[in-house]
């Protein structure tokens, strides 16, 4: 009975690690890996989650045998919220669907080697979603096309540095960084006109509104913990988007005087 418990909480781990690691809300990973829990027949669950790592324990309501913990640990998070929802939806289909143990790992590892969408629609997709921000702001034309391609090269740039498992405030300050530079070059050069404008419409791709978001949620969902965590990321990661905007436009003004 042991060897099965642990197999059933290998399976409910595994699938809370997907969704935590894509950008899903602490109390629903609570609430997919008691699901699955239930599903295979063991009712005493303890799951407690945050956005770093997943803690469960599993074990009989008698004591009739010895309780087991699951520890995992989550060094990485992105967001795909197409996972999250395809392992909300295999957690709830065990209601009406026993999966064995191996055919329900089978299933998490097809849903975590999930493609995402090919990389030229995402980088085109950045770009489009950034300048019509500064479409919104009151955006000319110009600053749209200049906000459209420097979008896109942020994201190139942030994602390579993704790659190379920069920690994400590097990412951040050197994405805006980027941006900032870009913006004031195009600028300069007649292919923009309001700095401004550009300069917030390209680095829309870097602001933390799933972390804010999920932030709000979890506090509001009682999980404080999680809730302080999420806010406190989303808060350095508008400091590094800040110190990269800042060093440039400081860079600028006191090398050239604030003038083009």
């Amino acid at each position: 009975m042991k060897a099965d418990r642990r197999r059933v909480l290998a399976l409910a781990v595994c699938a809370g690690e997907i969704m935590l690691k894509n950008g899903a809300e602490t109390y629903r990973v609570e609430d997919t890996i008691v699901r699955i829990c239930k599903a295979y027949g063991i009712s005493n669950v303890e799951s407690f989650v945050t956005p770093t790592g997943i803690f469960v324990t599993v074990d009989y309501e008698n004591g009739s045998d010895e309780p087991i913990t699951f520890i995992k640990r989550i060094k990485t998070r992105t967001i795909d919220l197409n996972k999250v929802s395809k392992v909300n939806t295999f957690s709830r289909s065990l209601m009406d669907t026993r999966y064995s143990i191996e055919n329900g790992l089978r299933i998490l590892k097809d849903i975590e080697s999930y493609p995402t969408y090919p990389k030229y629609i995402r980088v085109f997709c950045a770009g489009l979603a950034s300048s019509f921000f500064g479409a919104l702001l009151g955006a000319g034309i110009l600053d749209f096309l200049s906000s459209f391609t420097i979008s896109m090269i942020v994201f190139l740039a942030v994602n390579y540095l993704e790659r190379h498992q920069a920690n994400f405030f590097i990412q951040n300050a050197l994405g805006s960084a980027i941006a900032s530079l870009l913006a004031l070059l195009f600028v300069y050069l007649g292919f923009g006109i309001n700095l401004d404008k550009i300069i917030i419409s390209s680095i829309m791709i870097l602001l933390p509104g799933v972390a804010i978001t999920n932030a709000v949620r979890d506090s509001i969902s009682g999980d404080l913990i999680s809730g302080t965590a999420r806010g406190v990321e989303a808060l350095i990661t508008a400091i590094s988007i800040a110190s990269g905007v800042g060093i440039i436009m400081n860079l600028w003004i006191h090398s050239l005087g604030g003038r083009f």
